[in-house]
Order: C-alpha cells, then sequence, then structure tokens
C-alpha cells in the first residue's frame, strides 16, 4: 500500500483510488512548458491524474 508522508510534519495519508475504475493511482511526474518537475499520481487505466497531495507547503513524499 501506497503512503504519502510530510518529511516537515510527519503527516501521512493512505491509498488513492481513481473514483471511476477503483484502481491504486501511480506516482510519476510531468515536466511542464516552462520546464519544471510537477509530482502527480496517475490512474494506471487512463482516466486521468492529479498533483500529489501537499502539505506544509510541499510535495509529500511517497512510501511504499
Amino acid at each position: 500500500m501506497a503512503v504519502y508522508k510530510c518529511e516537515a510534519c510527519g503527516m501521512s495519508i493512505g491509498t488513492m483510488t481513481c473514483g471511476t475504475c477503483d484502481q491504486e493511482l501511480d506516482h510519476g511526474s510531468i515536466t511542464t512548458d516552462s520546464g519544471d518537475e510537477i509530482q502527480v499520481s496517475k490512474c494506471p487505466d487512463g482516466h486521468g491524474m492529479i498533483k500529489s497531495p501537499m502539505c506544509c507547503g510541499q510535495d509529500m513524499t511517497r512510501t511504499d
């Protein structure tokens, strides 16, 4: 099970799933047109992606 954890305060959240197919979201990243890398969570069945969770103003780190 994937867990996202905040390195600043220790808060964590559990598995996130796609609302369409109930599959666990895969961690990944995308690069914007300006060259910035953004952490995302993607549906493995291609139903879309979201920005990965944030806490304390920073991306949470995924641990398995």
